[in-house]
């Protein structure tokens, strides 16, 4: 029967190309303190070739509706890039914020960071308070509120999809293995 076999085809391949993809927030770390007015690095570490080349940043807070759109189409390969600094001007305080790391075309999440608190203007930041030089730096101000624009938005990076990833071969050829085999 063709049926069955390409049936299970298909799920095997869904189940190899399921791989989800090695993204972590280093910084902010979890009880971060950042106070208004301060300029903060916001850092990650990520997979090698997987097909993510930018992600959009977002900021919420778990006791009001709505996210501050940060930045869009943030470049997440390059070696030199994978920081971004963000001054905090007049965002509301609160022990309850956490950055979105996504792609917000199709919503795939890549990564959350640790809970973070806002202290008011003047307030002592703890964590690492450095930042990047060679990364670029966005001023983020007011409440959440999703219907403002991006605070900033970087130039498209190349897509991933022109280029065949390890993980695209591969099912690839296990679908092919898999169907002259059953």
């Amino acid at each position: 029967m063709l049926f069955p076999r390409t049936a299970a085809c298909l799920v095997l391949s869904a189940l190899v190309s399921s791989v989800s993809s090695y993204f972590v927030v280093t910084d902010p770390a979890l009880n971060d303190q950042w106070a208004n007015g301060d300029t903060r690095a916001v850092s990650w570490v990520k997979g090698v070739n997987d097909g993510v080349t930018s992600f959009d940043l977002e900021m919420s807070q778990l006791t009001t509706d709505g996210l501050t759109l940060i930045a869009k189409n943030v470049p997440s390969g390059d070696s030199s890039q994978k920081s971004i600094n963000i001054q905090l001007q007049d965002v509301p305080p609160g022990d309850d914020y956490f950055l979105l790391f996504i792609n917000s075309t199709n919503g795939a999440m890549y990564a959350t960071s640790p809970r973070f608190t806002v202290l008011a203007s003047g307030g002592t930041s703890n964590g690492t308070t450095t930042t990047n030089a060679k990364a670029a730096t966005v001023t983020v101000s007011g409440a959440p509120n999703p219907t403002a624009p991006w605070a900033t938005t970087f130039a498209i990076a190349t897509s991933a999809a022109s280029r065949p990833t390890f993980a695209g071969l591969s099912t690839l050829l296990l679908a092919a293995v898999w169907t002259l085999l059953w």
